[in-house]
């Protein structure tokens, strides 16, 4: 009885990791070449990045499988929402989201972005927890439940 008390408040959580290679740059077309080059420096050229996203869930355990999720079922949206979406474009050009919306593709917005795109996709009883969106080993940003709008 005692194992099955704590066991009780245990919270597990379980993160998925996929890459995509992508192009980008800072620019607000409003704003002179000037301006943009003294706010953003050399992020206005064009340069990609090898990102990875990593998507965190939280949920009951299924007490078939003793998972939070079916893995397929996770890699499925992570593929369609994230890969398939940004994989060998040019953020800036290339997706509606960036482009159309005016949205500067940087790791922040990328991460708020596919937060709200992938938390709507999860099966019930699935709660997302966090997407890191990273450049490289030294810029990542985070969304994380509770913080979205």
């Amino acid at each position: 009885m005692r194992g099955e008390r704590e066991e009780s408040t245990l919270r597990v959580t379980l993160t998925r990791t996929v890459g995509f290679r992508a192009t980008h740059r800072y620019w607000i077309p409003e704003w002179s070449a000037e301006a943009n080059r003294d706010r953003f420096g050399a992020a206005t050229e064009e340069h990609p990045h090898d990102y990875t996203c990593a998507v965190t869930v939280s949920g009951a355990f299924d007490p078939e499988t003793d998972m939070l999720v079916e893995l397929p079922a996770l890699d499925e949206i992570l593929q369609d929402e994230i890969v398939a979406r940004f994989h060998a474009k040019f953020l800036n050009r290339d997706t509606p989201e960036f482009s159309e919306a005016g949205i500067l593709p940087s790791c922040e917005a990328l991460a708020r972005y596919c937060f709200m795109r992938i938390a709507a996709r999860l099966p019930a009883g699935v709660q997302l927890e966090r997407v890191r969106v990273a450049e490289d080993a030294t810029l990542h940003a985070d969304c994380a439940r509770g913080s979205e709008p």
